[in-house]
């Protein structure tokens, strides 16, 4: 079995005394996908947000390479190869693509100040790997070379989702949060996408660990290797996605009694 890449112990968080997170706790093991579910507003960014460091659990520890995470900031995090996306678009859309990826990968750059003023010597040299990077492993693998040099913001919404996994692949992460990346897509860029995600789960050059949430129940169970369940900011379950699909609670959380659904209905 493999090693436990990222820990989530007895986690709660509030807002001005709403609960939104109460004692959740789960394990990620290193090169799986992990997808967590629940209806609308159980808590799912929340939980996104508390692992990256947007937010700070009120109670209950992070832990990431077996290191305490709970208090770290949000690019700290990113240097110990914690990478995300998100819900909601957060590109920069006056900017290329290409200068958009590039800004994922200024945690690796190594060079100080003076090299970087007068572009010489480790300068030179980290920005020639940069490129290389990006255009060999990035693009390539995302299929975006014909809008490289393209401004973000003009394309269309589909290929901007792809644009903001690039600049979270950028930072060669060993774990990624991927918050609802098929929210809006249509089918076709459904099945990239999902490609995508299992090609740097799967693909030897990354072998990147993946935590998914996402309402599309069909690929969650497609290509989840475990999945939580939340609702009302509480576990109600977890397991592989054929337990999970038979499980009473997550079955009442989504669609509600059998009863309240006939009575509703008369």
């Amino acid at each position: 079995m493999s090693e436990v890449i990222l820990e989530a112990k007895n986690v709660f968080l509030s807002f001005h005394g709403v609960a939104a997170l109460t004692n959740v706790s789960f394990q990620v093991r290193k090169g799986e996908i992990f997808s967590i579910i629940g209806p609308n507003g159980a808590g799912k960014t929340c939980m996104m947000n508390c692992v990256n460091g947007l937010y700070h659990p009120k109670k209950g520890q992070l832990v990431f390479k077996g290191q305490d995470i709970t208090n770290y900031s949000p690019h700290k995090r990113a240097a110990m190869g914690l990478s995300r996306t998100f819900q909601k678009i957060e590109l920069f859309g006056g900017m290329t693509v290409l200068d958009n990826i590039r800004l994922g990968r200024h945690l690796r750059l190594k060079s100080g100040l003076l090299s970087s003023s007068v572009y010489w010597g480790k300068t030179s040299q980290e920005e020639i790997e940069t490129r290389k990077f990006i255009e060999e492993e990035i693009i390539d693998l995302l299929e975006i070379e014909a809008v490289r040099n393209e401004i973000t913001g003009m394309l269309p919404y589909g290929m901007q989702k792809r644009i903001e996994l690039a600049r979270a692949l950028a930072v060669q992460p060993e774990l990624i949060l991927l918050d609802e990346p098929l929210a809006g897509l249509n089918l076709e860029e459904v099945e990239d996408m999902a490609r995508f995600i299992v090609d740097i789960n799967e693909d030897k050059r990354w072998k990147v660990t993946c935590v998914l949430v996402e309402h599309d129940m069909g690929v969650v169970m497609d290509l989840s290797d475990q999945v939580m369940v939340l609702n009302f900011g509480v576990k109600i379950a977890d397991g592989t996605p054929s337990e999970i699909q038979e499980n009473p609670e997550v079955i009442k959380a989504y669609l509600g009694e059998v009863e309240d659904l006939y009575v509703s209905r008369r």
